[in-house]
C-alpha cells in the first residue's frame, strides 16, 4: 500500500510544494506575536535544507525526476553525501517544507507541513526502494545495510568532503529555481501575517521595505542565473 501511495505521491509531487501556503486559512495559535521572528526562523530552516540540497548536488548529482513523472533509475549512486545517507535530497526537502510552515506562524501549520513533508518522502522513498531493490538486487542490499535512510552518518563525511570536488556550476544551474522558490513563499507569507496585524503594512513599513529588499535580490540573482544558463555561459560540469 505504501509503495502504491509513494507512486502516485511521486507522480504529482511537484504539486505538493503550496501546501503549507493552503494552511494560512486554517486558524492556529501564534509560534510569535511578531510574524517576521517566525519568517527569519523559518527562513533559517529551510535555508539548512537548501544547503543539505546544494551540498548533495554539488558533490554527486542523482537524476531524482523518474521517467515519464514515475520513478526510475539508471545507475545505483552510492558516492558522495549518497556514502552517508541514502535521501540526502529528500532531508533537504523536508527542512524546507518544514520551514516554510513554520514561517505561517501558527503551530498548526509547522506541525501538519512537517508531518505531511515526512509521510510524502517516507512514501515516495518506499516506491524508490522497492524498484531499486528490483533492477539492483543484492547490491541495493547491501548498500542499504551500509547507509542509513534518513539521518547521515557523520564518521568519514569530513573526509569525503575534504576530498570530493564540489561542482558549483552544477549547484547553480540545476537548483537556482529552488531558493528563489521558497524565499518568495516566506516573503509573500509575512506580507500576509503584517497586513493582518493593527496597522497593516503602513504600520509595518521597515518590514515591508526588508522583504521588498530581498524580493529584488533574489528575483536578480534568479534573473541572472536564469540568464547565464540560458546563454549556455553556465554550464553544468
Amino acid at each position: 500500500m505504501l509503495v502504491r501511495i509513494g507512486n502516485f505521491l511521486f507522480h504529482w509531487r511537484n504539486f505538493l510544494f503550496p501546501a503549507p501556503f493552503l494552511l494560512l486559512l486554517v486558524p492556529g495559535q501564534p509560534i510569535y506575536a511578531d510574524p517576521a521572528c517566525a519568517a527569519l526562523v523559518g527562513g533559517g530552516i529551510a535555508l539548512l535544507g537548501q544547503l543539505v540540497r546544494a551540498g548533495t548536488i554539488g558533490f554527486k548529482y542523482i537524476i531524482r525526476g523518474g521517467k515519464d513523472r514515475r520513478v526510475y533509475a539508471e545507475d545505483l549512486i552510492t558516492e558522495g553525501i549518497y556514502s552517508h545517507t541514502r535521501n540526502p535530497m529528500y532531508v533537504g526537502n523536508v527542512l524546507i517544507l518544514s520551514g516554510v510552515g513554520f514561517a505561517v506562524n501558527t503551530w498548526t501549520c509547522w506541525l501538519v507541513a512537517t508531518a505531511l513533508g515526512v509521510f510524502v518522502y517516507v512514501a515516495i522513498i518506499a516506491a524508490e526502494e522497492n524498484f531499486l531493490r528490483g533492477k539492483f538486487g543484492p547490491g541495493f542490499d547491501a548498500y542499504c545495510r551500509d547507509v542509513p535512510r534518513w539521518l547521515p552518518r557523520l564518521s568519514g563525511l569530513g573526509k569525503t568532503l575534504s576530498s570530493g570536488t564540489f561542482k558549483w556550476r552544477r549547484v547553480i544551474v540545476k537548483e537556482y529555481g529552488t531558493p528563489f522558490g521558497w524565499v518568495v513563499g516566506i516573503c509573500a507569507v509575512l506580507l500576509w501575517n503584517l497586513s493582518r496585524l493593527e496597522g497593516g503594512l503602513v504600520r509595518h513599513l521597515a518590514d515591508v521595505m526588508t522583504v521588498g529588499l530581498v524580493f529584488v535580490v533574489g528575483l536578480a540573482l534568479y534573473t541572472l542565473a536564469r540568464t547565464l544558463k540560458k546563454m549556455r555561459i553556465l554550464v553544468a560540469d
